[in-house]
């Protein structure tokens, strides 16, 4: 019986933070490694994800399906870590995913076209740094309505039972109106503090943690997850939409009612920039493999 037979994988919610986070050693990246290790070992068929920067005009949904793309560069990263590395479209998957959401009344074309950016790319390098799994990449609408993209997560969800890893990569508080930037201008230094965050900041990612981590998956969190875009602090939080609709879309995937008991665990965290929450969510687990300890 392979692992793919024992038990789904979880669904993970990552920050994937400024471009340093990826260049920069710390244990965001031996957490996003650590989860690529067991993804490995548990034989996943492929990955799914959605990013923050993919967003589409009017009432469309896109899906990549580029066989020869071409990773957008990575800013401040030394291109000698990411020159080789060879991207790998899940065609197959793609097509199924675009007949899903057309069943389901969305208006969804695939993308021939379409490179990965940096809100994707970087996070499965550091994810599978021995070579890239099958991966489906779904845009985001530019409307940003929570609705919208908790149906696509929904809709999407039975691919999880199939074995297949459900990744949103956006940002627990993000909003570049906010961030210092001089050490980074300066030094190159994404970690510097000279002060604490933001409280409008701190509480928002409070609350993000309590909706997430007191509900884990099912119902609730997806009420819980939409409500808090009218939290008192979620625009001092999040700018612009953008890098929370993961969030929505991760709720859909784990947000019906046999997903009452995934446990969700707040698995790592570093600030960038001051203000800039990189918060690491999984919502269920890994079956029981050997890997290395962080």
């Amino acid at each position: 019986m392979t692992m793919s037979q024992v038990k789904q994988p979880p669904v993970l919610l990552l920050s994937h933070g400024t471009t340093l986070l990826t260049g920069e050693q710390s244990h965001i990246r031996d957490y996003w490694l650590s989860h690529g290790d067991k993804a490995i070992q548990y034989g996943i068929k492929g990955v799914i994800i959605m990013g923050a920067h993919w967003n589409i005009r009017g009432r469309k949904v896109r899906v990549a399906t580029n066989t020869n793309t071409i990773p957008q560069n990575i800013p401040l990263v030394r291109r000698s870590e990411y020159a080789d590395y060879k991207c790998t479209a899940d065609i197959k998957t793609a097509k199924r995913c675009l007949e899903m959401l057309r069943a389901a009344g969305f208006d969804s074309e695939e993308d021939p076209k379409f490179n990965w950016l940096i809100d994707t790319f970087p996070v499965l390098l550091r994810m599978f740094p021995k070579g890239c799994p099958p991966v489906t990449i779904i845009s985001q609408n530019q409307y940003f309505n929570p609705h919208y993209h908790l149906e696509i997560g929904r809709v999407l969800r039975p691919l999880r039972k199939e074995g297949y890893l459900f990744i949103g990569s956006g940002g627990g508080v993000h909003n570049l109106y906010r961030t210092d930037w001089k050490y980074m201008r300066t030094y190159r230094d994404n970690f510097a503090q000279e002060r604490p965050p933001d409280e409008t900041h701190l509480e928002f990612r409070q609350a993000l943690e309590d909706v997430i981590c007191k509900n884990g998956g099912g119902p609730d969190l997806k009420r819980g997850i939409v409500r808090l875009m009218k939290h008192p602090n979620y625009r001092d939080a999040h700018g612009t939409d953008d890098h929370y609709m993961p969030t929505c879309f991760v709720a859909g995937i784990v947000g019906e009612e046999e997903d009452r008991g995934d446990p969700a665990t707040l698995g790592a965290e570093v600030w960038e920039l001051r203000n800039q929450g990189e918060t690491q969510f999984a919502i269920g687990d890994w079956p029981y493999v050997a890997t290395r300890i962080l």
